[in-house]
């Protein structure tokens, strides 16, 4: 038997040896399961104890405060966006009737009219 077989063999026992110990490790175990636990029907409702609920009863109204406070906020500030929203469509437009009168008037002189910006160009009236 050749030095190269006694290796080969020696690989195999060792690869089956670490195949038997990772099935063993990973294999389920059995879970150990205690008595039934048997319902108390006799048993009421959980209860709490006053200081819980009250500090409890405390934390829900102070966030209930918080969050209309936010609402309130954000309310507003969408109040104040579309009223500046429309200040500035309102001078953009003016700004575009400028343009158009002013370029009537150049091509009334017999210029050559301003380019008008792209980005004007949605607030035109005409």
């Amino acid at each position: 038997m050749g030095e190269g077989s006694v290796l080969g063999v020696v690989i195999a026992v060792v690869g089956m040896v670490g195949s038997v110990l990772v099935a063993r490790i990973s294999s389920p175990r059995a879970r150990v399961v205690g008595p039934p636990v048997e319902e108390d029907e006799t048993a009421g409702p959980l209860a709490v104890s006053p200081e819980i609920w009250t500090q409890l009863n405390s934390k829900i109204t102070t966030l209930e405060g918080e969050v209309a406070a936010v609402r309130r906020e954000a309310t507003e500030a969408a109040v104040l966006y579309s009223s500046r929203v429309s200040l500035l469509e309102g001078l953009l437009r003016q700004a575009m009737r400028i343009i158009r009168r002013t370029n009537r008037r150049l091509t009334g002189a017999g210029l050559p009219p301003e380019e008008v910006p792209a980005d004007l160009i949605p607030y035109s009236i005409d």
